[in-house]
């Protein structure tokens, strides 16, 4: 009996075995052994032809509690890892995130700058602030856009504080050498794009300190001439950039504005001035009474008028008219402002038998004679006044004409065709008187001392 039951025990042993070699569709040879069926072929033959067909290999499920056994072991390498490293790692995280800074530093030719990261608010701040006159005034500080501008302001001395700028290229078009003690900011072109007054940005906006005009190196101090610009009232800031860009042209000796003009330092002057701050001394801000000491004391001082053209001898004739007659206005000047404080003003009494109290009675208007722009104006150092369209020459500009022995220019126009703009005839004058005094100067046998010569001597 017992060696019955030994014989099917074997039997069935056997027909397992050959059942679980067919389970891959390859029958193969059955093993003896349970650890033979545990091993995995490392490369099956198969016959010669049947080399097409490849069988795919089914997945064998894994045991669940293999996949408890591993998650186990990683609990147990993560609780056995040092806690000296942990805590190293999580100081260090922690150092990292309190230090963090807004910017990151970086060196270009032995320059060092800045790397603005989100959140930066320096370039709004100072671009919204610096347009502000007030500021640029009490503070003492002006924006610059534009590598020409930059370029510029640099080569005449002016002291750069910050310098932005979206690429590399772009910092690289500047001196480098000259901004040494500035501080460089790399921003986003989108950025300055925003804070940009220009439709195209070049991507490099600077801050400097307001220039002192007695303290910058001028490129045109060689070649100007003892011409003087004189602009009153000029309130629209194209008219003044433009004509301090013709100032520089024309090689003027300097450019002086009254307290009624627009701010020099503007941006939209900037841009139409095309750097001819740097080229040419602006005095802004003066007082009559303080116009004279930035003129030499042999200076000769001419206004522009547009209204003294065919009728200049009837106006002659009207100065000499008694103060009896309907008073003349200072308006009748063309470009003279007709303001409330010169309201009461009459020309002064032509009869000498008058009593010498009445003569205290009124002051008088100034009489200046009229010439043609291209006629013989500018035979010494010249001042030419230019007032603005909307308010016109103030009556102290004229008095200084005439207590300078100077004249009322004009340029004659067409018919029916109004005034020039201030800009435009400004150009016309100051090459005019430009041509003169260049012709004056290159007369053989006459000696021309430079203006800065002239005030000392006098």
């Amino acid at each position: 009996m017992a060696a019955y039951m030994r014989s099917v025990i074997c039997l069935l042993s056997i027909e397992r075995n050959a059942f679980l070699s067919k389970r891959g569709g390859v029958i193969a040879e059955s093993k003896r052994y349970v650890r033979g069926l545990r091993r995995k072929p490392v490369r099956v033959l198969f016959p010669e032809n049947d080399t097409d067909k490849v069988p795919k290999p089914t997945p064998q499920p894994q045991s669940p509690g293999l996949n408890v056994k591993k998650k186990k072991e990683a609990k147990v390498t993560a609780t056995t890892e040092q806690p000296e490293a942990r805590d190293f790692v999580k100081g260090k995280n922690n150092v990292q995130s309190v230090t963090k800074p807004a910017f990151t530093k970086d060196h270009i030719d032995g320059l060092r700058f800045e790397r603005a990261l989100p959140g930066d608010k320096r370039l709004a701040r100072l671009v919204s602030v610096a347009r502000s006159r007030t500021f640029r005034e009490h503070q003492g500080k002006i924006l610059l856009e534009g590598r020409r501008l930059i370029c510029d302001a640099l080569d005449a001395g002016a002291n750069p504080q910050m310098v932005f700028f979206s690429t590399i290229d772009r910092l690289r078009e500047l001196p480098l050498d000259k901004l040494k003690r500035a501080t460089l900011v790399k921003v986003k072109f989108e950025d300055i794009k925003i804070w940009s007054d220009l439709m195209a940005p070049q991507g490099v906006i600077a801050i400097f300190s307001r220039p002192n005009p007695s303290r910058l190196n001028f490129a045109n101090n060689g070649h100007s001439v003892p011409l003087s610009l004189i602009c009153d009232n000029i309130r629209d800031p194209g008219n003044l950039g433009t004509m301090l860009r013709c100032a520089a042209a024309a090689g003027c000796h300097e450019v002086l504005l009254t307290k009624g003009c627009v701010d020099a330092w503007e941006p939209k002057v900037l841009r139409a001035a095309m750097g001819a701050h740097f080229r040419l001394p602006i005095y802004p801000s003066l007082g009559w009474d303080d116009m004279e000491k930035h003129l030499p004391k042999l200076v000769t001082v001419h206004v522009a008028d547009s209204n003294c053209g065919a009728d200049r001898n009837r106006e002659t004739e009207a100065s000499q008219v008694n103060v009896s007659h309907k008073p003349s206005k200072a308006g009748d000047y063309g470009w003279v402002s007709t303001r409330s404080i010169y309201k009461n003003t009459h020309y002064e009494e032509s009869d000498s038998d008058l009593d010498s109290d009445n003569d205290d009675e009124g002051l008088s208007l100034p009489r200046v004679d009229s010439k043609l722009y291209h006629e013989s104006w500018a035979q010494s150092p010249t001042a030419l006044v230019i007032g603005g369209e909307t308010h016109g020459l103030s009556v102290e500009a004229v008095q200084l004409a005439e207590k300078t022995a100077g004249h009322r220019l004009f340029i004659p126009v067409a018919p029916d065709v109004d005034s020039l703009n201030s800009a435009m005839a400004a150009s016309i004058l100051l090459f005019e008187g430009r041509k003169q005094l260049m012709k004056l100067m290159q007369t053989p046998g006459r000696k021309w001392k430079p203006t800065a010569e002239q005030q000392l001597s006098c």
